[in-house]
């Protein structure tokens, strides 16, 4: 049986293993029962996007964590990082997100927080998963008059909104600044506008009607060519997407320029730099990050750490070093001094800081760095054998690495929420690009079809 957790919890597709009421239900026992310790009560916060299956597995887990002797505060639609900070700010033994993400509606996940407000280690992850698929598991209930209550918070997303606000500088506001906001239909349809509009900012929606089916259609991070064609329309400063579960930041600037996490990242790495406020000049990405990205740091005196791919695996090296920024290319981007995990709205929030301070426009701030020519495909299979064990594979790796040598970088790694292999080929000449690209999806069309 594969793995249950991924690099990003549980997910797939509803009513299909694992993301099954039942399993759910007994997830919720497994988890309590992992995180109930002593004679004290102990809580977990759960909190979801907007999608429709959403009552389906907030109903399973309460259930199971009730059973397990465990209080229960649902806070309902909320972005993932507000459960973190929710998790911490109530001091919550466990914090529980019901999203899956940027995936369509029919898909849906589950990812826990621990009480400090990060995601569990993969040990840990997997202590709970053999305890969910031991059929023959023998359950340490509690006895009937301890088991948890479940009731609703009402106040949280004021709790959240306070907690953004607070990372803008005292003082500064957003007059003046015209911002599309596209939320995906998703999890942040209600705070994040609030949060822009109340530090001054003219907002205009987009993907704020979810109807429970609607979460990331032609919308949000993952078509910010619908945000482009607006903030060219109303003559916006900037356009900030969301995914739905609003962990994930893609910015627009004023002129329709579409620019990555890694572009975000150099605009606030370097300004964290002139203020001398990044630890040991470091900013954390993962394999998956541009090329260009680790020039600029190193032509500023900084460096570049990378890790797996995975914001979970960001934040661990950045505990690891004493790191206080990082993330991915697509839109997770961790600001350890405000938050323990991703954060798109702080992370835009951190952006205009920078453009109001400067007095300088996105499209600016964004030519400090140039990402080389990248490519990214992404190739269904139906098993997810080692790399090593597929000769074309190995052949056509070895080959571009050779011709790419030092001016080129391939990635070939496995989805870890879907079944997907991805392929990542970057350069400085864009033909190299298309070529190795076409080559190494072919090879993996060949050797795992």
């Amino acid at each position: 049986m594969p793995r249950l957790f991924g690099t990003d919890g549980i997910r797939g597709r509803v009513n299909t293993y694992p993301m099954q009421p039942e399993l759910v239900l007994r997830l919720g026992l497994a988890a309590g029962q992992y995180f109930r310790n002593g004679h004290k009560r102990h809580r977990v916060v759960i909190g979801k996007d907007t999608r429709l299956s959403g009552y389906v597995f907030e109903s399973a887990l309460t259930s199971g964590f009730c059973a397990a002797g465990m209080d229960v505060f649902l806070v309902g639609p909320l972005p993932t990082p507000a459960i973190s900070f929710l998790t911490r700010n109530m001091r919550a033994d466990l914090g529980v997100v019901i999203s899956a993400s940027h995936n369509p509606y029919m898909d849906n996940g589950i990812k826990f927080f621990d009480r400090e407000g990060f995601k569990l280690a993969d040990e840990v992850e997997d202590e709970i998963a053999a305890m969910v698929v031991d059929a023959d598991f023998s359950w340490n209930a509690p006895v009937h008059d301890q088991v948890g209550r479940a009731r609703k918070i009402q106040d949280s997303p004021g709790r959240y909104i306070v907690e953004l606000k607070h990372s803008f500088p005292a003082g500064m506001t957003l007059d003046g600044v015209k911002i599309v906001l596209d939320c995906a239909h998703g999890a942040a349809y209600r705070v994040s506008p609030l949060i822009f509009e109340e530090l001054g900012a003219e907002v205009v929606t987009l993907g704020v009607k979810p109807d429970g089916l609607n979460i990331n259609k032609d919308c949000g991070s993952l078509y910010p060519q619908v945000l482009a064609d607006k903030v060219r329309e109303a003559q916006a400063d900037i356009g900030l997407a969301l995914d739905g579960d609003a962990d994930r930041l893609i910015v627009v600037d004023e002129d329709g320029q579409i620019l990555d996490g890694d572009q975000i990242m150099a605009i606030c790495a370097g300004e964290m730099l002139e203020r001398d406020a990044l630890p040991g000049k470091t900013l954390v990405v993962t394999v998956m990050s541009n090329m260009a990205l680790q020039v600029f740091m190193h032509e500023r005196g900084g460096q570049l750490v990378r890790t797996k791919v995975g914001d979970r695996y960001v934040v661990e090296e950045m505990r690891k070093g004493g790191y206080i920024f990082g993330g991915e290319q697509s839109g997770h981007l961790v600001f350890m001094e405000h938050s323990t995990t991703g954060d798109g709205t702080l992370a835009a929030l951190q952006l205009l800081r920078i453009m109001v301070s400067k007095g300088r426009p996105i499209s600016e701030l964004s030519k400090l760095m140039i990402p080389y020519p990248q490519k990214l495909v992404n190739i269904p299979v139906q098993k997810k054998v080692s790399f090593d064990q597929v000769p074309v594979i190995q052949e056509a790796m070895r080959d571009a690495k050779a011709q790419l040598g030092d001016t080129g970088r391939v990635v070939l790694r496995y989805s870890g929420t879907e079944p997907l292999v991805r392929v990542m080929v970057e350069a400085q000449d864009q033909c190299a690009v298309d070529r190795w690209c076409a080559e190494l999806a072919q090879a993996v069309n060949q050797g795992l079809r």
